[in-house]
């Protein structure tokens, strides 16, 4: 299996190689040179392995330059006990007939980015010697809000890597911010950046773009990759827990081996969703997608018109991780709709970042819109979702999942489309206790304290507060570097001593 850029430049090169780089140097996305298919059998295959077998099969369709065996290793390490709290790792809740909850967020930083971000460092450690780079990794990170913490912790004193994330200063939750400002660890730093999120995505990607920047790092023995969804080795773990959900499905006779299902996934970077479509493209028995957003509705407008128009307003929501107008993994579906042509790739891209917007040609409008269906929540619908489903099912949904609901709702009551499915529980509610407290009890709450809230919401429900989320409040800050977009390169040659200083 080799891997090539959806602009077209660099050629073919194994996982490896695309797992290291993370971003090709043309600016656009590594991806397969080709999705394998496999049949029912191949599926039912997987049925009676625990959740890291099961991975490690999954990736070794894909990571063809690493042996099945040490996949298994990585995998064992990744999603063993002491990283999540659930020996199924990825439990499946039916809610009601028609609808279950697959919990991705048990891990140790308490949101689904932990399912590709425990077994990541693996996979990119093994990249290093496999490619003979005696460089030291350097990982660049944006966030909106639990790719970083799960980044961090992941990473965290990992030989052989730095990492360097930045947030928007005032676009996560205090939860996420505390999480990722008091991260222990050597080789970590954090930056708050005074702008939103798309500002922190596309200053990571000037630096890692910038000439000059890369040879003064491999002067000191440097390189850069990246460790959000746009790296290969971050998106293609994410696979295995959509196959996971249809098999503990069809295990519990909810469906029958081989009936279709419908995937909804409350998304903002798009790699999430994407994820499910590669699940799909694999083999798996899904029908339609269904993409949900927040405020920051640039997807939904896309999946319905074909028109991506990034000139908008851009709103701050109790969903932050969702804030999000330029959605870097749709890069990769655009080169599936486009015949994996590069050139209408890096068209569209550049329309993109010279007018705002770009559109879809009809024919691949049509493609798109047969699997993909978009919505979106505003702020009292994502409270009215949290609520209802608190009252009428006792179950606690993060303001991320809620968008997921309101959206999958919307799609019934439009399409009357019948098939059960799965819905992505994206975080813990406890993340965004102040959000969830309104909810349920139709009251804000009277303090601004999260760290007291999150207890607070503890006591309102009788659910446990994550371990990961417990004595917060008491760890000291770490991290308090702080700088506007255009300053992010700077931080980062401070960070790395590039400039004298550090």
């Amino acid at each position: 299996m080799h891997y090539l850029s959806t602009r077209g430049k660099g050629g073919e090169i194994p996982s490896a190689v695309a797992i290291l780089e993370g971003l090709a140097p043309d600016g656009g996305l590594y991806v397969p040179e080709e999705i394998p298919r496999l049949g029912a059998e191949e599926f039912s295959g997987l049925a009676g392995f625990p959740y890291p077998e099961r991975a490690a099969r999954l990736l070794s369709f894909f990571l063809t330059d690493y042996d099945e065996e040490e996949l298994r290793r990585y995998a064992r390490a990744a999603y063993g006990p002491d990283r999540f709290d659930n020996p199924a790792v990825t439990p499946l809740v039916p809610l009601d007939g028609r609808t279950s909850v697959v919990e991705l967020w048990h891990g140790p930083t308490a949101a689904f980015k932990d399912l590709a971000l425990q077994i990541m460092p693996h996979l990119l450690r093994a990249a290093v010697a496999k490619t003979g780079s005696h460089e030291e990794v350097v990982i660049l990170v944006a966030t909106s809000g639990d790719t970083g913490k799960a980044a961090l912790e992941g990473f965290r004193d990992v030989p052989g890597t730095k990492i360097v994330v930045f947030y928007p200063a005032e676009g996560v939750s205090r939860v996420q911010e505390l999480q990722m400002t008091t991260q222990e660890g050597g080789n970590v730093a954090v930056v708050a950046v005074e702008g939103n999120f798309d500002d922190a995505q596309t200053g990571v990607k000037a630096i890692f773009a910038d000439p000059e920047l890369k040879m003064a790092m491999a002067a000191r023995g440097l390189r850069f990759s990246s460790a959000n969804s746009i790296n290969w080795g971050r998106l293609v773990p994410q696979i295995a827990y959509y196959v996971t959900a249809y098999l503990e499905m069809a295990a519990r006779g909810a469906i029958r081996a081989g009936d279709p299902i419908n995937i909804a996934v409350p998304t903002g970077n798009f790699g999430n969703i994407l994820a499910a479509y590669y699940a799909r493209a694999l083999g798996l028995p899904v029908a339609r997608l269904v993409c949900a957003s927040n405020m920051n509705n640039v997807l939904t407008d896309f999946l319905r018109t074909g028109v991506y128009d990034r000139r908008r307003n851009f709103y701050t929501t109790i969903s932050p991780s969702m804030d999000i107008l330029i959605s870097s993994n749709l890069e990769r579906l655009l080169f599936l709709l486009a015949d994996r042509d590069p050139g209408r790739v890096t068209k569209w891209m550049a329309d993109l970042k010279e007018t705002g917007r770009y559109e879809l040609d009809p024919g691949a409008l049509r493609r798109l819109q047969e699997v993909f269906w978009g919505g979106y929540a505003d702020e009292e619908e994502t409270k009215a979702a949290i609520g209802r489903v608190w009252r009428e099912c006792g179950y606690l949904l993060a303001p991320h999942t809620a968008v997921g609901w309101h959206v999958l709702e919307e799609y019934r009551r439009t399409t009357g489309d019948p098939p059960p499915t799965v819905l992505a529980a994206t975080a813990s509610p406890f993340k965004f206790p102040a959000a969830v407290l309104e909810a349920i009890t139709g009251e804000k709450p009277h303090t601004k304290n999260e760290l007291g809230l999150v207890h607070a919401l503890a006591a309102a429900t009788g659910r446990p507060v994550p371990v990961c989320l417990r004595g917060l409040e008491t760890r000291p800050i770490r991290h308090n570097r702080r700088c506007r977009p255009e300053g992010m390169k700077e931080e980062v040659e401070k960070i790395l001593g590039l400039n004298g200083k550090r």
